[in-house]
Formats: structure tokens, sequence, C-alpha cells
């Protein structure tokens, strides 16, 4: 039988938090339990200024691109737009439902003005690396230093075990180029690709941590 929904809710009042709205086996919420961020606060540090008008949370301005790497999406430009409608997204970053988020050339500016030229981006990837090492889930066959210790190396290992380590290699760069978009960049010169590239395989060791360690809360 023929049914129309005549019902229209869209103006209907709720009493909603974000905390309500984002299921509990999201990946944001797995990726907030499984690093505390603030570890960035003493990175960037020096790089801000003890005088003038208070400025934006680094942390924030860090954790968009990990949404931008982690979630696989193709600029920052459309990043922000996702975080104007995307509650898990905002959510992550600590949002309310009428947070405003900043605009495209804020964000810019800031990475220009504070983080160009820093060590900044390899200081997260190895924070991140690090704790997965900490937590006993990083094997030192599975840390690839460059081609030519992995050459270097092949004639010590045994056939099987180059095959293994072959396919593990291939299927991390697939993922980081399918997943993660690494596939492409709107960047230019070295350095900031070298940025993307940090920032890519941080988010990818992130999301394995987040996966790997992840526990459902018990509802009470």
């Amino acid at each position: 039988m023929l049914t129309k929904n005549q019902i229209n809710e869209r103006e209907q009042l709720e009493m909603l938090t974000i905390e309500q709205l984002v299921p509990q086996e999201h990946l944001v919420r797995k990726l907030d339990a499984a690093i505390d961020f603030s570890f960035i606060y003493p990175l960037v540090e020096d790089l801000y200024s003890t005088i003038g008008r208070p400025c934006i949370d680094p942390v924030v301005l860090i954790k968009m691109t990990f949404i931008q790497y982690t979630f696989g999406i193709r600029s920052m430009r459309q990043t922000i737009k996702e975080l104007e409608t995307n509650v898990a997204y905002r959510w992550f970053l600590g949002f309310g439902f009428h947070t405003k988020v900043l605009r495209f050339s804020t964000f810019g500016k800031n990475y220009v003005r504070r983080f160009a030229d820093t060590d900044l981006f390899e200081q997260i990837f190895y924070k991140v690396l690090n704790e997965v090492a900490n937590r006993g889930l990083l094997s030192p066959d599975h840390v690839f230093i460059d081609s030519t210790h992995v050459k270097a190396s092949a004639n010590k290992r045994k056939f099987k075990k180059n095959v293994v380590r072959k396919e593990t290699i291939e299927r991390v760069f697939a993922d980081a180029k399918e997943k993660h978009g690494l596939r492409w960049t709107t960047l230019r010169r070295l350095k900031k690709m070298s940025m993307q590239a940090m920032l890519t395989f941080a988010a990818l060791h992130l999301k394995k941590l987040a996966s790997w360690t992840w526990k459902t809360p018990i509802m009470a």
C-alpha cells in the first residue's frame, strides 16, 4: 500500500548534546581515546608570542589536519566545509552546535606564520610512532627507514618473510593513497609535500593505534 509521510519534524525542538549524537564506535571516539593531543602545546610554545590577542588553539588546528588526513578529505578547504555540518568532527574538536568554524584563510595564515619551516609535523609523526611502540604494538621488522635498508637486508632473510614484508609495505602505501589522500596533493614545494607525507602516515599510525587499543565503554 502506498504511504506518504506527511510528518515534517525539521523544526521540532529537541534537547540534545553533540555527545549523544556521536556513535560509541565512531572512529573519532577511538582517535580521541588513543592519544592525549595536549602533547602539541609544548611543541609549539616557542612559536607563539606572549603578548597580543588570544590565538586559535593549536590543538584545534592540528586536530583539523588529522580529520583531513584520517578521513581522506581532499583539501583543508573541503575539511572546513565538512566541519559546518559533521557532528562527529565537531565533537572531535570540542566544538558545540553553534561554535563558529574558522575561515580557510585564517587557518592558512596560522600555518604559514607559525608552522612553516619548522619540524613540527615530523615531531608529531614520531610522537604517534613512539606511542604505538610504547604500547608494544610495533615490531622492529615493521619500521622501514628507506629502500636501501630494505634492499641491504633482503639477502639475510628468508624468502617467505621477504614476500610477507613486501606485501605489508605495499598494503600500507595502498591504504595511504586510497584512504588517506596520498594519491594527490594540492601543495607545492618539497617542504609542504613532506608535511603532507608526515601527516598522512601519522594519521595512518594513529588510526591503527586507535583501532587496536579501543575498548567499547560499558554503558551504565
